[in-house]
């Protein structure tokens, strides 16, 4: 299917059946229950699981594959947002130019930053790419303000001189992000019962990029340019001794990254037409590093299965407070409730950073091959498990306690 060994035919169609059901699939308890604040299927919060899944795809397509580890990547994110909003003011609200502007000069952009960078390997290259990153968002902040709007953003007006659609609606507002016709807000409630689900317009649009980002990642994975760029992470100096010159090899790699990372700057955009410094952060570049880490470096899935875990705990877990706190554990005694509530305050809200670090802790010291190769061995001991049951004993071929197995891709 697709030009898909069946393998990864089967991978893909998993993963378009569980972006399309993601709202009822994150919407696992009833909307009155004291649960539902943890349901993730509400559409700001499912959009942000499939761009950062795009942003984590194209980082993944160069560190995973490469092993060059760029701390730089969210100036491609920021400026995609830029040229998307840009599109945004001068031309149509219409996502589909924003998207394009986004993903071409984004892709210059990093032509020009892999070009440099990559004439240095190692922690070289991640602290050249960080500098980069840095400038442009010292640029953008201060020098560049006539085209970034500096530390207030860029944002549209009821004055733009929009090209190809209306500067205002009839009722005097700004015209919301579309695409052909349909607005980026627009959402359908279906409820069923005690359940309430949202399907967005901007959440299926994103969904569809990823799916089509993920596809392409997969066949670059497959192709003889992904297994160059392998060749390049397991020992880069000995495939230059066999006469190859792997640097055309990494830059391509470093541009497709980026052109992911504008792609997602520019949804980001489509969905709140604002575009700010903050994107070019290193702390935003330092996000996509653990989300890949966090789901598996080098696994196509692992990377969209970060960015989802880490969005989640920064929109549910922060969400968490006081109150919150105090219905649950309200039953214990007041000594008791307040020595829990102490403790567990620490861990949410605006701690919820601390039960992300500890998880992350965790999943490098015991699963290097993060989320992906936890669910390899519980796959591998339920195999074995099952086997053991059908014959009488022996262990799965494919796994054995103490033995770190091969992550999935």
């Amino acid at each position: 299917m697709l030009g898909l060994e069946k393998k990864d035919a089967t991978l893909l169609l998993v993963v378009i059946a569980l972006a399309l059901a993601a709202p009822i699939l994150l919407n696992p308890f009833p909307t009155e229950s004291a649960m539902a604040q943890f349901n993730a299927g509400y559409p700001d919060l499912m959009q942000k699981f499939a761009i950062y899944g795009i942003f984590a795809i194209g980082f993944n397509i160069l560190f995973g594959l490469t092993g060059y580890l760029s701390f730089g990547h969210a100036a491609f994110l920021g400026v995609g947002s830029y040229s998307a909003v840009w599109m945004f003011k001068l031309l149509s609200m219409n996502v589909i130019p924003a998207l394009v502007l986004a993903v071409l000069v984004s892709s210059l952009f990093a032509l020009v930053i892999g070009y440099i960078s990559l004439r240095r390997s190692g922690i070289y290259f991640s602290i050249l790419t960080l500098a980069f990153a840095q400038m442009s968002f010292n640029l953008a902040y201060s020098v560049l303000t006539p085209i970034t709007n500096g530390e207030t953003g860029l944002q549209l007006s009821l004055d733009d001189p929009r090209i190809l659609g209306i500067s205002q609606t009839a009722d005097g507002g700004i015209p919301l992000t579309s695409l052909f016709g349909l607005a980026m807000r627009d959402s359908v409630a279906v409820k069923l019962g005690g359940w309430s689900f949202e399907f967005s317009v901007g959440y299926y649009v994103c969904a569809i990029l990823m799916l089509v980002c993920f596809y392409l990642a997969m066949r670059i994975f497959r192709s003889p340019f992904g297994l160059m760029l392998r060749a390049v992470k397991t020992n880069q100096t000995r495939l230059n001794y066999t006469g190859l010159n792997s640097r055309p090899y990494t830059l391509a790699a470093f541009v497709i990254s980026g052109m992911y990372a504008g792609l997602a700057g520019g949804l980001l955009a489509a969905m709140d037409p604002l575009a700010g410094a903050e994107r070019m952060q290193w702390t935003a570049s330092g996000e996509v590093v653990l989300m890949t880490i966090l789901g598996g470096a080098g696994t196509l899935f692992g990377p969209v299965l970060g960015a989802g875990f880490i969005k989640y705990f920064e929109n549910i877990f922060s969400k968490i407070n006081d109150s919150v706190l105090q219905n649950w554990f309200g039953f214990l005694p007041d000594g008791v409730e307040n020595v829990v509530l102490w403790v567990v305050e620490h861990f949410v809200g605006p701690g919820w950073h601390l039960t992300l670090g500890l998880l992350f802790m965790l999943v490098v010291i015991f699963l290097p091959g993060g989320l992906m190769e936890g669910g390899q061995r519980i796959a591998g001991l339920l195999r074995g498990k099952r086997k053991s049951g059908g014959d009488g004993g022996g262990d799965d071929p494919e796994y054995h306690p103490g033995q770190t197995p091969h992550v999935a891709e």
